[in-house]
């Protein structure tokens, strides 16, 4: 069993940066892939970026550029780190992992959610 938790969502006027942290905890070396998502209001959710155990990135391909994943291994935690942020970024952000690469598995693994609201 794996449990994640994110935090650092707040705030920001346009322009600005925010940086999402997501902390794994459980069976953390079964996680083959962490993820950040998004959720709208009103909206389908959609992945933000995604990070594998050996450090290959994907990202929606328009957010690339403004936004980076990164990870600490050391300490189970996956960030996301926002920059040049708009208002259409406006959203709550969720951290989630998945035993497979690639395409294999399923996110089965989720946080709360931490809301990022961003003014223009």
């Amino acid at each position: 069993q794996v449990q994640v938790v994110e935090s650092g969502g707040g705030l920001v006027q346009a322009g600005g940066s925010l940086r999402l942290s997501c902390t794994a905890s459980g069976s953390t070396s079964s996680i083959g892939t962490m993820g950040w998502f998004r959720q709208a209001p009103g909206k389908q959710r959609e992945l933000v970026a995604t990070i594998s155990s050996g450090g290959i990135t994907n990202y929606k391909e328009t957010l690339r550029g403004r936004f980076t994943i990164s990870r600490d291994n050391a300490k189970n935690t996956v960030y996301l780190q926002m920059n040049n942020l708009k208002p259409e970024d406006t959203a709550v952000y969720y951290c989630a992992a998945k035993r497979g690469v690639w395409d294999t598995g399923v996110f089965a693994y989720w946080g709360q959610g931490t809301q990022v609201t961003v003014s223009s």
